[in-house]
């Protein structure tokens, strides 16, 4: 059962502080892609919950279009990941398929709330 964006997007965080905890384990490259992925990839979370809390509605189109910024270089860091080989393609499917997930519904959100506006 899918849950709500704020819900989903913690428990993406929490799938992205595994990842890079195991990154984190080997030295060089990957440490340094899992800097950039732990950064935007728990990005997405934490401008959602901002969003929540918005003083108005372009505050909360502001931090929702944070928060999809984010969850596309999140996507960037999980497929280049998996595109040198420093993690197994498998292992990213899910993360990339909830990425995407993301997006689409930051997305839809913001457009329904731009469209609405005069």
């Amino acid at each position: 059962m899918k849950t709500d964006i704020p819900e989903r997007a913690f428990e993406f965080a929490k799938r992205i502080v595994g990842l890079c905890r195991f990154l984190d384990e080997t030295p060089g490259v990957s440490r340094t892609l899992a800097n950039q992925l732990l950064r935007s990839g728990t990005s997405i979370g934490a401008n959602v919950e901002e969003g929540q809390a918005a003083q108005s509605e372009a505050d909360f189109l502001s931090k929702y279009s944070i928060a999809c910024k984010e969850a596309r270089e999140t996507h960037y860091w999980l497929r280049l990941l998996s595109a040198s080989g420093l993690v197994p393609e498998n292992r990213l499917q899910e993360l990339l398929a909830e990425c995407n997930e993301l997006i689409a519904i930051l997305t839809s959100i913001i457009k329904k709330l731009k469209e609405k506006r005069p």
